[in-house]
């Protein structure tokens, strides 16, 4: 018998902050680096669930550029998390 696949999810936490700037997995990233990772995250098997984690002060348009970016390069598997800050 073939040894089992690994199926589990690649979790990447994306966090956007007031400022506009975004980190990866808590490493801060520039928009070309991001959109390279973005496009390795879509490429991935089983494909990476990108998680993000808005600064409550982050501004709708950083945000929504992220998101933006992510459906265009093809990343499918988007959440978010830290919803209970705006409670």
């Amino acid at each position: 018998e073939p040894p089992p696949t690994n199926t589990e999810a690649n979790i990447v936490d994306l966090g956007v902050d007031f400022d506009g700037s975004i980190t990866w997995n808590g490493d801060k990233v520039d928009r070309d680096t991001l959109d390279t990772k973005l496009l390795e995250a879509a490429n991935s098997k089983p494909a990476a669930e990108i998680q993000i984690d808005p600064n409550r002060l982050a501004k709708y348009d950083s945000v929504a550029m992220v998101l933006a970016d992510a459906q265009h390069l093809g990343v499918t598997h988007i959440g978010f998390t830290g919803i209970d800050q705006y409670n």
